[in-house]
């Protein structure tokens, strides 16, 4: 009988090249690592890149419905209009007893004593954040592959949102869709919370809590329905 071949090693993936210069490869054992997966809320709502009393409107009436999370997204406006909008999300998020996230800016989030940031492919990276607003901080990182995703987990994410999911008209230049199966591929390369994005609506949870999400992330699903807070608790009814 010939012996077994022996299975090849995992490779880790490797860390953020920037974050890598900073910090030194060889620290991540220091790092604080994510927030443990039931910390993470299932449901995270995302809200419109606009600013204004309606965004703010919204935002109270779907914190007051049971959102657990909400992110605060603003774009094309001054960093001092962006400041004021996002103070009053977190005021509605602090009088809700919601955890309150800042789209893109660690630097904002540390100047408003955010409950942390969500950062893209393009912002500061999760472990420079994370030295940022400290070791308590929920840090989320989008990730579109599961090597993106194992690098993302590695240097300390609290959760992974994975997309786009779905077609989606709420943000523009995205890749093709990965649907439920790239979902899929990614939840399985790592053990941090996957949070499902861009698309979703209360139809396509079943499915992505069958890939493996965690949980989902939406904007238009509720900022763009006829009724906020009843589109919040359609959510909620469907999630664990």
């Amino acid at each position: 009988m010939s012996e077994p071949q022996a299975s090849e090693p995992e490779v880790a993936a490797p860390p953020d090249p920037v974050a890598a210069k900073l910090f030194g490869a060889g620290r991540r054992d220091r790092r604080p690592q994510g927030a443990p997966i039931g910390d993470v809320p299932r449901l995270h709502v995302i809200t419109p890149p606009a600013v204004g009393p309606s965004v703010i409107d919204i935002s109270r009436a779907v914190l007051a419905a049971g959102a657990p999370l909400v992110q605060v997204r603003t774009k094309d406006v001054t960093d001092r209009v962006r400041l004021a909008h996002s103070a009053e999300v977190l005021a509605a998020a602090r009088a809700a007893r919601a955890t309150c996230l800042v789209n893109d800016r660690v630097d904002l989030a540390l100047a408003l004593g955010a409950d942390g940031v969500h950062v893209g492919e393009d912002d500061l990276p999760a472990e420079v954040a994370r030295r940022i607003l400290g070791g308590r901080a929920v840090v989320g990182v989008t990730c579109r592959d599961p090597k993106a995703a194992r690098r993302a987990a590695d240097a300390g994410a609290s959760y992974l949102g994975v997309g786009p999911t779905y077609v989606t008209s709420t943000k523009a230049g995205l890749p093709e869709p990965m649907g439920a199966a790239g979902v899929e591929a990614i939840a399985r390369a790592v053990d941090v919370p996957v949070i499902a994005i861009a698309g979703v609506t209360a139809e396509h949870v079943p499915e992505l809590l069958e890939a493996g999400a965690w949980g989902v992330a939406v904007v238009g699903a509720v900022y763009g329905a006829p009724d906020p807070a009843s589109a919040v608790a359609e959510l909620l009814e469907v999630l664990p």
